[in-house]
């Protein structure tokens, strides 16, 4: 399985030869899954040979080496098998799931969404009306709907409250007939 960049500090510097050795050494160039990848398609050890062709679908076999926990600095021999890509990744598929779900959360914040588990911790703005009703511009009736100052403005299915930067038909309103 490929190394993801932010992920390749965790390794140690030999892990080439870390791996080498599980796949090439004590796997013999096999798979060594004897089913905990969960794909429930053999019985006993995978039968498939890195090289070779892999059974049920033909596709030429990658032997990699996965961490049983998931943890790419514990390169403990015992947590270390030696995997086709196709028992590798039914392996990790929960792990990925939440990694991946994980990265996607964090995007989501960082281009300023909020999570709907925590949007309680978020202050919202003040909706109060009290400024832009002070404005002469937002004090004329809405063009398009007829509310008056301070009401929530139908043309916007009654959503949102009429402010001289939301509704601008207002301003446009104001300069052509002055309430002043």
């Amino acid at each position: 399985m490929p190394i993801r960049p932010e992920n390749r500090g965790r390794y140690p510097a030999d892990w080439p030869q870390i791996s080498l050795g599980i796949r090439t050494g004590r796997a013999a160039g096999r798979c060594e899954c004897l089913g905990e990848c969960g794909r429930g398609t053999h019985t006993g050890r995978c039968p498939n040979v890195n090289g070779g062709r892999a059974y049920g679908t033909g596709s030429r076999v990658v032997l990699t080496v996965a961490h049983l926990d998931h943890t790419p600095e514990n390169c403990d021999p015992g947590n270390l098998r030696a995997m086709c890509q196709g028992c590798h990744l039914h392996y990790d598929r929960d792990h990925h799931r939440q990694t991946a779900a994980a990265t996607r959360r964090a995007a989501r914040e960082a281009a300023g969404q909020l999570a709907l588990d925590n949007f309680q911790e978020h202050k919202m703005p003040d909706q109060s009306n009290a400024p832009a009703l002070s404005l002469p511009a937002i004090n004329t009736a809405c063009p398009a709907c007829g509310s008056q100052p301070g009401a929530l403005c139908t043309s916007h299915n009654g959503t949102r409250l009429r402010r001289d930067t939301v509704h601008q038909a207002r301003t446009a309103a104001h300069k052509q007939h002055p309430a002043i």
